[in-house]
C-alpha cells in the first residue's frame, strides 16, 4: 500500500514538473513574442519617420537634376557665343576663368556625382521600405496573401550587415505562388535562420544558399550554410527552448524554438539536416492556404 502511494506521488510529481516546465516555456515564448512585436512597432515607427524626409529629399533631388540640365543647356549656348569673341580681352578672361574653375572637368563629374547620390538615396529608400515590410505593424496579425520571396528579400536586406562580412548569399528561387500567412511572423523565422547560418560559418568566408520550390499544395524554403554543422546527438534538441550550441552569452536558445512555433502555427513543418564539418540545412514547408482548425473561433 505504501509503495503504491509512493509510486503515485512520484508520478504526480513528475507530471507537475513537466507541467511547470511547459508553463515556463510558454511564458518565455510569450515574452519573446511581445518583445518581437515591440521591436516590429519600433522599426515601423522609425521607418515611417525616416521615410518622410527621404521623400521630399528625393523629390527635391529630381527637381535639382532638371535645373542642372537647364543650366548646362545655357552654359553650352555661352560656350558657342564665346567663339565669336575670339581674340578680345573678354575672351581672354573667360578662358582664364574656365581654366581656374576646371569647367570641362565639372561638366563631366557633376552628372556622375548626381547619379551616385541618386543611387544612394534609392538604396536608403529601399532599406526603409524593407523595414516597413519586415515589421508589417499595420497588419494586426491578420492572415493575408503574401509573397515569401518578398519577405526573404526584405529580411536579407535587414540583416545584410551581419551576413556580408561573413558569407556570400546565393539565391536559388523556384516559382512560388503567394500563400496565406502572417508575413511579419514568417519574416522573423527567416531572420532567425539567416542569422544562425551566418553565425555557423567558420573563420573563412562561407556560403549561404536560399532555395525555394513547391510540392503539391505546399511551398518550401531552405536556408543552407557550409559552416560547422550540428552533431547528431544535438539534432533532436535544436527546437527545444533554451537549447543552443553557441558559446555562453552568444545565444538565448529561443530563436529556433520560436521559429518552430511560428511554422507550427502556420500548419507547416520545419526540418533540419546537418553533418559536422559540412554545414546545416533548415527546410520550412508551408501550406498555400491556411486552414482554420475546428474550435479556433472558440
Amino acid at each position: 500500500m505504501f509503495e503504491s502511494e509512493l509510486i503515485s506521488l512520484q508520478r504526480a510529481n513528475q507530471e507537475l514538473r513537466a507541467l511547470n516546465e511547459s508553463l515556463r516555456s510558454a511564458q518565455n515564448k510569450v515574452r519573446q513574442s511581445e518583445r518581437l512585436a515591440s521591436i516590429g512597432q519600433l522599426a515601423a515607427g522609425v521607418a515611417h519617420e525616416i521615410n518622410n524626409p527621404i521623400g521630399y529629399v528625393f523629390s527635391n533631388f529630381g527637381t535639382l537634376e532638371a535645373y542642372l540640365l537647364r543650366l548646362f543647356e545655357m552654359l553650352e549656348a555661352y560656350e558657342q557665343a564665346e567663339l565669336a569673341l575670339a581674340g578680345s580681352a573678354v575672351a581672354t578672361r573667360l578662358a582664364a576663368l574656365r581654366s581656374r574653375v576646371e569647367l570641362d572637368y565639372l561638366k563631366q563629374d557633376i552628372p556622375l556625382l548626381m547619379g551616385e547620390a541618386k543611387e544612394g538615396l534609392s538604396r536608403v529608400r529601399k532599406i526603409v521600405q524593407d523595414l516597413k515590410d519586415f515589421s508589417r505593424a499595420n497588419t494586426h496579425q491578420e492572415w493575408v496573401w503574401a509573397s515569401l520571396h518578398q519577405g526573404i528579400e526584405s529580411t536579407l536586406n535587414i540583416v545584410a550587415s551581419k551576413i556580408k562580412c561573413r558569407a556570400d548569399v546565393r539565391r536559388e528561387y523556384g516559382a512560388l505562388p503567394e500563400i496565406e500567412c502572417l508575413p511579419s511572423e514568417l519574416n522573423q523565422v527567416f531572420l532567425n535562420l539567416l542569422v544562425n547560418a551566418a553565425h555557423a560559418v567558420g573563420p573563412e568566408r562561407g556560403l549561404i544558399v536560399v532555395r525555394s520550390g513547391t510540392a503539391e499544395n505546399a511551398v518550401w524554403v531552405e536556408v543552407e550554410d557550409d559552416g560547422c554543422g550540428i552533431a547528431a546527438e544535438h539534432l533532436p534538441s535544436v527546437f527545444e527552448p533554451f537549447f543552443t550550441t553557441k558559446p555562453v552569452g552568444r545565444g538565448t536558445g529561443l530563436g529556433l524554438s520560436l521559429a518552430y512555433c511560428i511554422v507550427h502555427k502556420h500548419q507547416g513543418r520545419i526540418d533540419v539536416r546537418s553533418e559536422p564539418g559540412h554545414g546545416t540545412c533548415f527546410r520550412i514547408t508551408l501550406p498555400v492556404r491556411h486552414a482554420v482548425a475546428e474550435g479556433a473561433a472558440a
